[in-house]
C-alpha cells in the first residue's frame, strides 16, 4: 500500500490562526500542529508540522523503558526538529545552562524560574535539533518547523507560564534528563544539502536535494515516509506535493523527477 496520509489539524493555545505557505490557510482557532496519520506500515513514527506564536510548555518524555515501566506501552518519544522559518528573535529552549539536581529541577518548575535555567538556542531556517528522550525542552514562538518523532503522545509539562493547563512534576522530573544539551546532537542543513540527518537508534531520517542516490535508496527499501518541503514527487502516479506525506514501499517506487527538497524516514525494528 502506499498513497497521501490523512491530515489532523491540532489547534493549540500557542498556534496560529494564520498558516504559512505551503498551507496558507486562515482559521477560526489557533492551529499549532498539522499531523500526518501513520499508516500500519510504519505506525512506530509520527510526522507533523508545528506553528507557533507563543512558547510551548517546558516539558519532558520518556524512552521506551520508562513508558513500559509506567504502564503505558514500550513507545518513548525521540523526536528531531528541522527548522522551516523563524523570526529574528526566536529561541529553542534544550538542555539546561548547567547541571541540575532532581530537587533544583522541581523548585524551579514550581516557581517558574525552570525557564532562566534552560540553555535558549537562536534559531533559524535550517536549524536541526535531535532530541533524545527525557531532554528538558520548549519550542519558542515565532518558529515554523517539521517534526519527526517515535508515535507517541506522552508528554509531560514541567512548566506552562501560567496557563490552566495540569503539569506531570512527578512523572516529568523521574524521566528528565538535569544536565545540558549535548552540541554534537545540533547541526545546519542547507535546503539544497542531501544529508543523513538521523542515523537510529529509532529511525532513518535523510534529506534529499533533488533526485536521491544509489545509496539513500538502497536503506529505503522497506515502506517509508515521503515529506516533500519544496517541489513534489509521484508515488504510484500521483502528485505528492510540499505540505503532504506519502507512504511509499520503498524509495525506488518514488518519481524525484519534479522534486527539490524531500526527506524521507523510516522507523528501524528491533
Amino acid at each position: 500500500m502506499s498513497g497521501l496520509l490523512p491530515v489532523r489539524e491540532v489547534a493549540k493555545v500557542w498556534g496560529r490562526k494564520h498558516l504559512p505557505p505551503p498551507f496558507g490557510k486562515s482559521y477560526e482557532e489557533a492551529i499549532g500542529e498539522i499531523w500526518f496519520e501513520p499508516p500500519p506500515e510504519v505506525q512506530e513514527l509520527l510526522v507533523k508540522y508545528i506553528f507557533t506564536s507563543e512558547k510551548l510548555s517546558i516539558q519532558s518524555h520518556p524512552d521506551d523503558d520508562q513508558a513500559e515501566a509506567a504502564g503505558l506501552g514500550r513507545q518513548g518519544k525521540e523526536e528531531c526538529w528541522l527548522m522551516l522559518d523563524a523570526d529574528s528573535d526566536a529561541r529553542l529552549g534544550i538542555g539546561f545552562r548547567e547541571a541540575i539536581s532532581p530537587g533544583r529541577m522541581r523548585e524551579a518548575a514550581l516557581d517558574g524560574s525552570i525557564e532562566d535555567l534552560l540553555m535558549w538556542h537562536r534559531v533559524e531556517a535550517g536549524d536541526f535539533f535531535y532530541i533524545p528522550a527525557g531532554t528538558v525542552h520548549a519550542i519558542g514562538g515565532g518558529i515554523s518547523l517539521i517534526e519527526i518523532q517515535q508515535n507517541s503522545d506522552v508528554t509531560y509539562r514541567l512548566y506552562d507560564y501560567g496557563r490552566p493547563r495540569e503539569l506531570h512534576l512527578d512523572a516529568g522530573i523521574a524521566v528528565a534528563k538535569g544536565s545540558p544539551y549535548d552540541p554534537e546532537l545540533h547541526r545546519k542543513i542547507g535546503p539544497d544539502e542531501g544529508s543523513r540527518l538521523v542515523n537510529g537508534p529509532h529511525f532513518l531520517l535523510d534529506q534529499i536535494a533533488g533526485t536521491p542516490d544509489d545509496d539513500v535508496i538502497s536503506n529505503y527499501e522497506r515502506h517509508c515516509l515521503v515529506i516533500p518541503i519544496s517541489g513534489s514527487v509521484k508515488i504510484g502516479g500521483a502528485t505528492v506535493s510540499a505540505g503532504n506525506c506519502a507512504l511509499a514501499k520503498g524509495l525506488s517506487s518514488v518519481d524525484f523527477t519534479q522534486a527539490e527538497r524531500t526527506l524521507v524516514t523510516t522507523p528501524l525494528l528491533d
